[in-house]
């Protein structure tokens, strides 16, 4: 393992080791991917990017990681949530995760607008501040592409460039 995946490490392995992170392995992100999985290697491609544009590589892999920090099935209707929010699961999540991850630890404000506007632009009202924002908002983005049709025969060969397994990040 080279200095700088320790270094990702050492960012991360405190909130790795979290129950409430922990939990983000129950519920499935897109196609059969976790939540968990999913925001492992959003947290990881980002680091990596930061690292080479000489951002803050520390707020991407935390920011990465919680982003979708809402701890729950968002498959499945909440009267409740939609009641809060009155908008579907993409518009608002980003502030349910910003919130919990406020609840949970110690975010700086950089890190919160990364988990908050990571859907832009489909959160226009939502702008990112930082660029780190748009690092994370970026891998995330590419990385749904990959999980959504991984399982999909007719696109696995067209989408083969995207296929996240083959950097050896997580399985």
């Amino acid at each position: 393992m080279s200095s700088v995946d320790q270094e990702y490490i050492d960012y991360i392995i405190d909130f790795l080791n979290d129950e409430k992170v922990k939990e983000m392995k129950q519920y499935v992100q897109h196609g059969n991917t976790t939540t968990y999985k999913h925001c492992l290697k959003v947290s990881y491609y980002s680091y990596k990017l930061a690292k080479r544009f000489h951002c803050d590589a520390k707020d991407c892999a935390i920011g990465g990681l919680l982003h979708d920090f809402f701890l729950y099935d968002w498959h499945v209707k909440d009267k409740e949530r939609e009641k809060e929010f009155f908008l579907p699961h993409g518009f608002t999540h980003g502030v349910v995760a910003e919130r919990n991850a406020r609840k949970y630890f110690e975010i700086d404000d950089k890190c919160s607008d990364i988990i908050i506007t990571h859907m832009f632009p489909l959160t226009i009202w939502k702008v990112p501040k930082f660029k780190e924002s748009y690092i994370v908002l970026t891998v995330d983005k590419y990385l749904t592409i990959a999980e959504f049709f991984s399982g999909k025969v007719k696109w696995k060969k067209w989408l083969s460039f995207l296929d996240t397994e083959s950097f050896g990040m997580v399985r």
